[in-house]
């Protein structure tokens, strides 16, 4: 029995040669089919990282607006100015 390094090219490199050949049976219109669908990924891609972003921010927003509506007998001045100064610096 051969190293987990061979096993994997051998078994890598047979999964590769199957799905050429599968991807050959398709047609010859397939290769600009999957190029679409890697373009349309990478799209996807980059709308899930701004979503990601947007929420980060709404997170940050929720936390200012949390910190600045407790009642005024609670509220430490300092931390506030630190939220908001916070929050001005990722604007």
């Amino acid at each position: 029995m051969g190293t987990l390094k061979q096993t994997l090219r051998t078994r890598g490199g047979g999964a590769k040669r199957r799905l050429s050949a599968q991807v050959s049976k398709l047609g010859p219109g397939a290769g600009s089919e999957v190029a679409e669908l890697r373009a349309r990924v990478a799209v996807l891609e980059d709308e899930v990282q701004e979503c990601r972003q947007l929420n980060l921010r709404l997170a940050e927003l929720t936390d200012v607006v949390g910190e600045l509506l407790l009642p005024v007998a609670q509220r430490d001045d300092a931390r506030v100015a630190e939220v908001l100064e916070k929050y001005a610096q990722g604007i």
